[in-house]
């Protein structure tokens, strides 16, 4: 089993950053690759961002790139997700993932964290 915590959501102003943690325990060595996921109200999950826990590399959703960016801390089993320049429609609860594959679909990943809402007004 892997955990999953998320930290770092809340309120701020459009044009503003905030950077959200992902903190993993359990058997972290049996995953391979890391997500963001997020969820506005009556909306499906959507894809943000991956990262490879080995190479570090990384895929971004277009409505994001540019913008946000996705690292690790591979000693401490932390990824992070720094979000800048941020918009209204970025509004949603933001999951982590951990999974098999880098890939930006919901159903690779296997473990998933309970969420931080960041809320983006205008």
């Amino acid at each position: 089993q892997v955990q999953l915590v998320e930290s770092g959501g809340g309120l701020v102003q459009a044009g503003g950053s905030l950077r959200l943690s992902c903190a993993a325990s359990g058997r972290t060595a049996s995953t391979f690759a890391m997500g963001w996921f997020r969820q506005a109200p009556g909306k499906e999950r959507r894809f943000v961002a991956t990262i490879n826990w080995i190479s570090g590399g990384a895929d971004y959703a277009d409505s994001v790139k540019g913008r946000f960016t996705i690292s690790r801390d591979n000693a401490n089993n932390t990824v992070y997700l720094q979000m800048n320049n941020l918009k209204p429609e970025d509004t949603a609860v933001y999951y982590c993932a951990a999974g098999y594959l880098r890939a930006p679909r919901v159903t690779d990943y296997r473990y998933w964290g309970q969420g931080t809402r960041v809320t983006v007004s205008s």
